[in-house]
């Protein structure tokens, strides 16, 4: 079955607009800092979002200024990466203030896109009600006024985006097995998508660009065509450098949701760096495969008492939250392992793809519970029951019925995962776990959105 492919909708506008306090609003959290100086947002932030069961990526882009200098051309870039890869646009202006040329040049460019656009005319609690319509001038039809600060008009907005979500195409599914290499820059993305294809003689296609674009190679391997796709490198949030690739996270995205799985590329000289372990939080959210590949490994094997051994075990504690991706090092200069990845592709792809009979799955909880009784919370005794597995998700997922569910300690949840991968593998794959209050109404293969609970 094919992924899931979930709509990215995002925020662009010029700087100090409340584009930031309006995805806090979306998300009815806080993810970014708010703050009165303009430009404060510096890099974009993703995080999925769930309005009347569609669940959505929200992505906050920085503001809209004068490209002065290098670092603010790369800003007007990211919005010209959410015309080119996002599925709704979000434009949103200030509403006590006069229309801007920015806020001309990002509506004319968000209409260029031919993507859904939808107007945002923000800080209406302090303007006159009247003021959204002097907006129409930007030449975009749909307009929402909202009021972040006194909750006004975000439930209007998160239906007008409802609306848009229905109307946006549906990709096309295809029974080629699609590998979105990810990483920051100059992590050796490129040159193991080179390797890949010079490895492998039975080339279909190959599409070519600059690693700011999604280069593409279509690869014939046992039988089985896959695709890789060559990511532009997602940057250090807060880093600028010349000479390398510009942030371009919306295009990462974009590719994370076009792949059945995900092969994030780690410096084998910065083995432990906080956004690559974002990145893998991002393909796990996204429920796509993951393995974990080292670049530059010739860069490390040479030294004198170097330790694999210590090497390694470093890296898995720091990706513990994703324990179930394989790790392997590689070598784009000596081609070490890089043939093993065809293999570990086609190895995730078919534990994905395991359909376990529900009389094993409950022979199999139930010496589970036997063996450790489930652990509740505020002196409540959750019983389990029965097990079935959700045929019609692309992501190995599981709803569990019992009772008292809800009082489950985490620490039990992982115990039932563990137990799961160890019986049935779903190796180098996220797993969903539901749990649900036996007596409520249900339908074996619903969707496990619609559940109360989730892993």
């Amino acid at each position: 079955m094919a992924n899931i492919k979930l709509p990215i909708v995002a925020i662009v506008g010029r700087a100090n607009v409340g584009k930031s306090s309006l995805f806090n609003a979306i998300l009815e959290r806080r993810e970014t800092i708010v703050a009165r100086e303009a430009g404060t947002t510096r890099d974009s932030i993703t995080a999925k979002a769930s309005f009347r069961g569609q669940q959505f990526w929200i992505v906050d882009t920085a503001g809209v200024k004068d490209p002065e200098d290098e670092f603010e051309q790369s800003i007007q870039e990211q919005i010209a990466q959410a015309n080119e890869s996002a599925d709704i646009i979000l434009v949103v202006v200030e509403a006590n203030a006069p229309i801007s040329d920015n806020d001309r040049q990002v509506s004319k460019l968000a209409l260029r896109s031919k993507k859904p656009v939808i107007l945002v005319v923000n800080k209406i609690d302090k303007a006159s009600p009247e003021t959204a319509y002097e907006f129409t001038r930007l030449g975009i039809k749909d307009i929402n006024a909202t009021s972040v600060t006194q909750s006004k008009g975000i439930f209007e907005l998160l239906e007008a985006i409802s609306t848009k979500i229905d109307k946006v195409p549906i990709r096309a599914e295809s029974e080629r097995l699609k590998v979105a290499l990810l990483g920051r820059p100059n992590v050796g993305k490129s040159s193991l998508f080179n390797i890949l294809l010079n490895k492998q003689q039975a080339l279909v296609a190959a599409q070519a660009g600059t690693t700011r674009d999604v280069n593409r190679a279509i690869i014939k391997f046992k039988n089985k065509e896959i695709e890789f796709l060559d990511t532009a490198g997602i940057r250090r949030p807060g880093k600028v450098e010349r000479g390398i690739e510009q942030f371009s996270v919306i295009r990462s995205l974009a590719a994370i949701e076009e792949a059945d799985i995900c092969f994030l590329l780690i410096d084998a000289q910065e083995p432990d760096v906080d956004q690559d372990q974002k990145i893998a939080g991002m393909i796990k959210d996204a429920g796509r495969g993951l393995a974990l590949v080292v670049s530059k490994w010739d860069t490390l094997s040479s030294y004198e008492n170097f330790d694999y051994d210590h090497f390694i075990a470093s890296i898995s504690q720091a990706y513990e939250f994703v324990s179930w991706a394989p790790l392997v090092v590689t070598s784009s200069i000596s081609g070490q392992n890089v043939v093993k990845l065809f293999e570990l592709a086609l190895k995730i792809k078919q534990e994905r793809d395991i359909n376990i009979p529900t009389s094993k799955l409950n022979s199999w909880l139930g010496k589970a519970v036997l063996e450790h009784p489930p652990a509740g919370l505020k002196n409540r005794s959750p019983k389990l029951n029965y097990i079935v597995q959700e045929t019609d998700n692309p992501i190995p997922a599981f709803k569990i019925f019992g009772s008292q569910t809800k009082y489950l300690h985490w620490s039990y949840k992982r115990y039932l995962e563990r137990g799961l991968r160890e019986e049935f593998g779903f190796f180098g794959n996220p797993i969903q776990l539901w749990f649900i209050e036996k007596h409520e109404a249900h339908r074996h293969g619903e969707k496990p959105t619609k559940s109360k609970e989730k892993e």
